[in-house]
């Protein structure tokens, strides 16, 4: 058992905020973040002001609280920042990938009825690295080769061992001088443009599957997808994805006929294979063109059985709340001047990052920003998308989740039943009712510079 270590000035911390006068309300202002471990710190006034009369009806300042700042949750979605917001991020995903699949939050109970997927894509090899697999429960060796062959650098091509899985060695190249860092990171940078000739190919395969030009499948059918961004420990990133074909309006209106599962699998095979990304040439190096990898997972999603639609929710929102940390980088930008030898980094980590900054010096690959998302290993694009029919939105569900909590407030006193309405004009423009309040913040909040 881990010995604990006594941090003085924590303990004399703690004795303090204990024995403050407003500790209940400090303690309560931590439960109402759900324990954010960094929390936005807000400082000002709320005026609920009658705009047909000019009364007012409540008043908020943070001067009552302790230490006259408000702490409001940071909201982030990375897991290695903030574990409370993440937790919260990872369920609304939960819910907005579980509505696609079995109906709720405005999507109707019909749409299990749709062809849907569950597909995988993944980054092609960039070289050899350490990994674990298993047959039966059981650890096989790495990379076992009889006659390995020694490659340019001097080192063997072979790996015997059978590693744990939480060995720091996995994803790891047999031979960093071999391994294609230029080529790892490139995929990353262009991965979200791979994904929209991806999606583009998957509407023209289904079009000419069902005889139809490209503007007549709009007429017919909607292809409706989810996805999440997830890193490899080698330091690529492959996209999980939830694709559902839908009638012209949605998941509100059946698919026709001939929108089958075996439709949209040839689909998703066929442009998975077909498409690809050019990146420029750099230096001495000529463009290269960069695909898929060769494994493409296609499974359909079932009501009952492996692949349930709690199953795949509950495994696209786990990876939205994660990142590069996996493979060992920082989850925070780095700075030009930053020098990598002072971070506690991993070789192969710190030369995916060192490859980034020299690739972003470059002018011929400026508009891939690689400087900036060194940190995430070049990739740029969001983790978690959807198209615009597949069903509710994380905006929506945090606007009823605040709706929720605003009437729970004047439920218990707290709020004058009043400010149950809105603030601002009505969408008509009209002139506000009686008694909708008017909101007047006295100060900009700010965050402190910690955030």
């Amino acid at each position: 058992m881990p010995a604990s270590t006594a941090i003085p000035h924590a303990i004399r911390g703690m004795i303090t905020r204990l024995h403050d006068p407003d500790y209940t309300r400090w303690a309560a202002q931590v439960r109402a973040t759900n324990g954010c471990r960094q929390p936005i710190h807000l400082r000002g006034r709320v005026d609920h002001i009658d705009r047909a009369t000019g009364e007012l009806l409540h008043r908020y300042s943070t001067r009552t609280e302790p230490e006259g700042i408000l702490r409001v949750p940071c909201k982030t979605r990375r897991a290695s920042r903030c574990p409370a917001c993440a937790e919260t991020y990872r369920a609304d995903t939960y819910q907005l990938i579980r509505a696609g699949l079995a109906g709720g939050k405005g999507v109707p109970e019909t749409v299990t009825a749709h062809p849907c997927l569950f597909i995988t894509l993944t980054a092609p090899s960039f070289g050899t690295v350490h990994t674990r697999r298993e047959t039966n429960g059981k650890a096989l060796p790495c990379h076992a080769r009889r006659d390995a062959p020694t490659c340019p650098h001097g080192r063997v091509m072979s790996c015997t061992a059978r590693h744990r899985a939480d060995e720091t060695c996995l994803g790891e190249p047999l031979c960093p001088d071999c391994y294609d860092y230029e080529g790892s990171v490139l995929f990353n940078a262009l991965a979200p443009q791979l994904w929209r000739y991806f999606t583009d190919a998957l509407r023209r395969r289904v079009a000419k599957a069902a005889g139809l030009a490209l503007w007549e499948l709009r007429e017919q059918a909607t292809v409706s997808f989810a996805k999440v961004a997830e890193y490899q420990r080698r330091g690529v990133v492959h996209f999980h994805a939830v694709i559902r074909l839908d009638g012209p309006d949605g998941p509100t209106s059946p698919p026709p006929a001939w929108a089958t599962t075996d439709t949209l699998t040839d689909a998703v095979r066929h442009a998975a294979s077909v498409v690809s990304v050019t990146a420029p040439a750099v230096l001495d190096a000529p463009a290269r063109v960069l695909h898929w990898g060769e494994q493409i997972d296609t499974r359909p999603i079932t009501l009952d059985g492996d692949l349930t639609d709690q199953a795949v929710a509950g495994y696209i929102a786990k990876y939205a709340t994660k990142a590069a940390e996996c493979v060992g980088t920082l989850d925070r930008r780095i700075n030009p001047l930053d020098d990598l030898a002072a971070f506690n980094l991993r070789e192969h980590p710190r030369r995916l990052i060192a490859e980034c900054r020299r690739l972003g010096a470059l002018d011929e690959l400026a508009d891939l920003r690689l400087t900036q998302w060194a940190h995430m290993l070049g990739f740029r694009g969001h983790f978690s998308t959807r198209s615009r029919h597949y069903s509710t939105t994380l905006g929506d569900i945090r606007a009823d989740r605040t709706t929720y909590a605003r009437d729970e407030e004047i439920t218990t006193g707290r709020l004058p039943s009043s400010t149950r309405t809105p603030s601002s004009s009505s969408p008509n423009g009209s002139t506000p009712e009686r008694g909708t309040p008017s909101v007047t913040h006295s100060s900009p909040p700010h965050s402190p510079a910690s955030r």
